[in-house]
C-alpha cells in the first residue's frame, strides 16, 4: 500500500514540468502531498508550463506559503514520511547544506534531516561548480539523496513527456512506492 504523506517543495530552478508530473503521479498513487512553492518557483512555473500555482491546488492536500513558519513541516513532531525538493535550485541546496532556514522550504528540509527522514533533492543546474559539488556532498553525508532529473534513454522514449514521466517514476520508487508501468532494465 502506498499510504504515504510527503512534502513537495518547488523552487525557482528550471524544471516545473517535473513538479507537475510528480504531483499527478502522487495523486494516481494516492499519496498525501503537502506543498510549498517559493516565490521564484511560482514565476518559473508560469513561464515554463503556463500554469499558475493556483491551478495546482487540487493536486495536494494543502499548500503553504514559503514564509509560514507555523506550518506543520516546520516542526519535527509533524509526521511526514519524506520530503522532495523538485526542482531544487542551487540557492536552496546551499541553504539546506548550511542549516540556513530562510524560508519554510529550508526549514522543512532541515527538520527532515534532523528527524532522519528521507530528503530527495532534484538539483537542476549545470555545469556544477565546486561549491555546488561540496554542498551536494555535505548533504549526502547528512542523509539526503541527490537525484538530478537526468534523462535515461534505455526505455526508448518517444517524447519529452516520456522522459519526464520516467524520471518522476524513478523518484517515486526511491520513495518506496510502486509505480505501475515503470520501466526496469532487464524486465
Amino acid at each position: 500500500m502506498n499510504a504515504k504523506k510527503i512534502i513537495l517543495a518547488v523552487t525557482g530552478a528550471s524544471g516545473s514540468v517535473y513538479a507537475l508530473e510528480f504531483l499527478e503521479l502522487m495523486r494516481l498513487l494516492e499519496v498525501e502531498v503537502h506543498g510549498i512553492v517559493s516565490t521564484a518557483g511560482r514565476k518559473v512555473m508560469e513561464i515554463e508550463v503556463g500554469r499558475s500555482v493556483d491551478s495546482l491546488l487540487p493536486l495536494a492536500r494543502k499548500w503553504y506559503p514559503e514564509d509560514d513558519f507555523t506550518a506543520p513541516m516546520a516542526s519535527g513532531s509533524a509526521r511526514f514520511d519524506a520530503m522532495v525538493v523538485l526542482p531544487c535550485s542551487m540557492g536552496t541546496l546551499a541553504a539546506i547544506a548550511h542549516g540556513y532556514s530562510g524560508n519554510l522550504i529550508h526549514r522543512a528540509a532541515d527538520v527532515t534531516l534532523k528527524e532522519r527522514r528521507p530528503l530527495f533533492l532534484a538539483v537542476r543546474e549545470t555545469p556544477f561548480n565546486r561549491t555546488h559539488l561540496v554542498n551536494m556532498l555535505q548533504l549526502h553525508d547528512a542523509g539526503a539523496t541527490i537525484i538530478p532529473p537526468l534523462p535515461a534513454f534505455y526505455q526508448q522514449p518517444k517524447s519529452v513527456a516520456d522522459l519526464v514521466r520516467a524520471y518522476c517514476g524513478r523518484l517515486a520508487e526511491q520513495l518506496g512506492l510502486t509505480v505501475p508501468g515503470q520501466f526496469h532494465w532487464g524486465e
